[in-house]
C-alpha cells in the first residue's frame, strides 16, 4: 500500500521560483508533464527505502524532465541546479533513476583505481569511495546529458558524512563533492542562491 506523501511548503516555494524564471517556451513544455504513479513511487521506495519525501513529491508532480516522453510530447526542461552555476540540470524520472542504479555497479574506487591515491582530492572525505555507485540515488543529469555533471543522494556516507547528503559529480577535472546535507537543504541552497542556474545564457 502506498504511503501518502506529505505536502512540502519548501517544494512549493522552490517550484514557484523556478516557474517565475523559466521562459514561456519551457513552461509550455513543462505543462505536458505529469507525475509518477503511486506504483512507480512505490518501486522507487523499494529500491531506495530512504528516498526523501520531498523528492517523491517532486516526482509525483513531474515524473522527469530529462528528455522524458509524455502523451503530449517530449519534455526537456531544466528544473535543478548545483554549486556549478553554469550547469542547469534535468530531473530524472523514476524509470531513469532505477535504470541508473542498476547500470552503475562499480564503486568510485574501482572506476579510478590508483588515481585516487595520486589525487585523494577527487573524492570528498564524507563520501565512501568503496560503495557501488548504484547504491546512491542519481536524481539528476546536467544540461549536456550528464556527461559533465550528475547529482546523487548518498545513503551510505563515511563517518564524517550525513545519510541523505547530496553529492555532485563533476567531470574534467573529476570530483565528487557533498554540496548539501539533505535533499531539502539542497533545494534551500538553490533558493538562497536565487536560482543562479536559470540564466538567460542557458536558454539561447
Amino acid at each position: 500500500m502506498s504511503t501518502p506523501i506529505n505536502k512540502s511548503p519548501l517544494l512549493e516555494t522552490y517550484l514557484a521560483g523556478v516557474h517565475e524564471r523559466l521562459p514561456q517556451e519551457s513552461l509550455d513544455e513543462l505543462a505536458l508533464a505529469s507525475g509518477a504513479s503511486a506504483q512507480q513511487l512505490d518501486q522507487l521506495r523499494q529500491a531506495y527505502p530512504l528516498c526523501p519525501d520531498t523528492l517523491l513529491q517532486l516526482l509525483s508532480i513531474y515524473n522527469g524532465t530529462y528528455h522524458e516522453k509524455y502523451a503530449g510530447g517530449t519534455v526537456s526542461v531544466y528544473l535543478l541546479g548545483s554549486d556549478v552555476f553554469e550547469y542547469p540540470y534535468y530531473l530524472s524520472s523514476v524509470e531513469q533513476i532505477l535504470k541508473d542504479g542498476l547500470a552503475n555497479q562499480r564503486s568510485i574506487a574501482e572506476i579510478y583505481g590508483h588515481y585516487l591515491d595520486d589525487d585523494p582530492g577527487i573524492v570528498d572525505a564524507r563520501i565512501d569511495a568503496g560503495i557501488k555507485q548504484g547504491r546512491r540515488l542519481c536524481f539528476s543529469h546536467c544540461m549536456n546529458n550528464g556527461g559533465s555533471s550528475r547529482l546523487y543522494i548518498d545513503f551510505t556516507p563515511t563517518a564524517s558524512g550525513t545519510c541523505g547528503q547530496v553529492v555532485r559529480f563533476l567531470h574534467d577535472p573529476d570530483s565528487y563533492l557533498v554540496i548539501a546535507d539533505s535533499f531539502d537543504a539542497y533545494l534551500q541552497m538553490l533558493i538562497d542562491d536565487e536560482y543562479a542556474f536559470l540564466t538567460d545564457e542557458n536558454f539561447d
